[in-house]
């Protein structure tokens, strides 16, 4: 049998691996590990721009004073249609890894964020139609798309028992891009000068991240789509209610990293300064403690995790609502960071969780050991872009219930109302599905098969 060996394969072009083996501990500490860190760091690179891309108009509406004509629904609306878009591509995105290779998809999708860039650097002036921002907003979808495509090319680097560590810094390396794109627009607000200033400082970053991309990093070829698992996932009824619990977490957090600096300027006459000097903290935040919520998932259970962070999520929206009534801008700023942290905490402990009920859908047909462990791998690593996409629209959501809340009430109090009670439901489903104890079998009933389901989605 040929040993392992990262010699790229001439007759496809480019980087390419042919045989990759990263759990044969001999061939990892020689040169596999050496290899895949190289890989995480300029994926990291890729993705942390295409997520500042991608929410690079919750910036640019900051810029946008009343000579440009829109109304703050007409903001609410171009933000929106960039967080839908950044959801739907990553579907396509999480494909396109075992079609085009790792590498060549990184250079591809890196290169892609100069459309939305480039456009919105020759637009940005007053006079522009609302339908011109509209599409040029649309265009920044695809900075969404990276992290799916990004996530699926490390898995495939890293052996079982560094995923946890490598996808989590993949993923908490990409959420910053979140406020970095907000602390270098109130950098530019700061220094008086105008959105082409911030478009220009980007378009350089995305044409050096590709060429780094092209440079040092490598595909693997026995990387392949799994079609059949993927639609195993899509039939599969926990796809779905994970897909719901990700909507009232990671949808949190990017729908309320694209609003928090047009909320402060709508409802509390925050000046694009003032927005800017906190608009960016919440987000941070969210995304530095990703990595504790999987942290604490690990040792108690992620349902648990999740099912608190819920009431938690739900108590700092009973705050903002008293907030935003009494119109406090202290209380209401601080509510909302918190909103931001908890929900960076969920995103952890929700993502945690799909392995494990895979694991457990596995016991209960019956399987055990590494035929139980390689079952568990195949569904959850189908339904997570399936999951991260869904979840995704929840910031869709929240902007529009935003958009709409201005129009009827003048507030954004109609909004968290809602947001209120989605959390609520999201505990239920948890408790209900997760953690819920099932009534009490006769023992001649009950049978070690159907036990074990239960007692392992209790330690999900």
């Amino acid at each position: 049998m040929t040993a392992p060996s990262p010699s790229p394969a001439a007759s496809r072009g480019g980087r390419w691996i042919e045989h990759w083996d990263p759990e044969d501990e001999t061939f990892w500490n020689e040169q596999g590990e050496k290899i895949a860190r190289r890989n995480l760091f300029f994926s990291v690179l890729s993705e942390h721009i295409g997520f500042s891309i991608w929410t690079l108009w919750s910036v640019m509406v900051l810029f946008m004073g009343p000579e440009y004509g829109l109304t703050p629904a007409d903001k609410f609306v171009i933000v929106s249609m960039a967080t839908a878009v950044g959801a739907v591509v990553r579907v396509p995105y999480t494909f396109a890894v075992a079609i085009f290779g790792g590498r060549n998809w990184t250079v591809i999708s890196a290169s892609m964020l100069l459309l939305p860039t480039v456009a919105a650097f020759t637009v940005m002036e007053p006079g522009t139609s609302f339908t011109t921002f509209l599409l040029c907003a649309m265009l920044a979808g695809v900075g969404g798309g990276n992290f799916a495509s990004s996530m699926t090319n490390i898995n495939a680097f890293f052996p079982l028992r560094k995923k946890g560590w490598a996808l989590g810094l993949n993923a908490g390396g990409g959420n910053i891009g979140v406020p970095v794109v907000q602390l270098i627009g109130l950098a530019v607000i700061g220094a008086s000068g105008g959105p082409r200033l911030l478009l220009g400082i980007y378009i350089p970053l995305i044409v050096v991240a590709a060429v780094l991309a092209a440079i040092y990093m490598d595909s693997i070829t026995s990387v392949k789509n799994d079609t059949g698992a993927a639609w195993d996932s899509v039939k599969e009824a926990h796809t779905w209610i994970m897909s719901f619990l990700y909507i009232g977490t990671f949808g949190s957090f990017i729908g309320y990293s694209f609003a928090f600096g047009l909320v402060l300027q709508t409802q509390f006459g925050r000046t694009p300064l003032q927005a800017a000097y906190v608009t960016f903290i919440g987000p941070l935040l969210g995304s530095l403690i990703r990595p504790l919520g999987g942290a604490l998932a690990d040792r108690f259970g992620g349902a648990k995790i999740t099912l608190w962070n819920y009431v938690a999520m739900a108590a700092a929206t009973s705050v903002v609502i008293v907030a935003s009534m009494r119109e406090s801008l202290p209380l209401f700023t601080t509510a909302f960071i918190a909103l931001f942290v908890l929900s960076g905490l969920g995103n952890g402990s929700t993502f945690k969780m799909i392995p494990g009920i895979f694991h457990a859908k596995a016991l209960a047909k019956g399987l055990t050991g590494d035929a139980a462990a390689a079952y568990g791998r195949r569904l959850s690593g189908a339904s997570m872009g399936l999951i991260g996409a869904v979840g995704a629209l929840g910031g869709l959501g929240i902007n529009l219930a935003f958009r709409q809340s201005f129009l009827s009430v003048g507030s954004g109090t109609g909004a968290f109302v809602a947001f209120l009670a989605f959390y609520g439901a999201c505990f239920v489903v948890t408790w209900a599905v997760y953690l819920r104890r099932p009534a009490a079998q006769p023992q001649a009933e009950t049978t070690a098969s159907e036990e074990k389901p239960q007692l392992s989605y209790a330690e999900v």
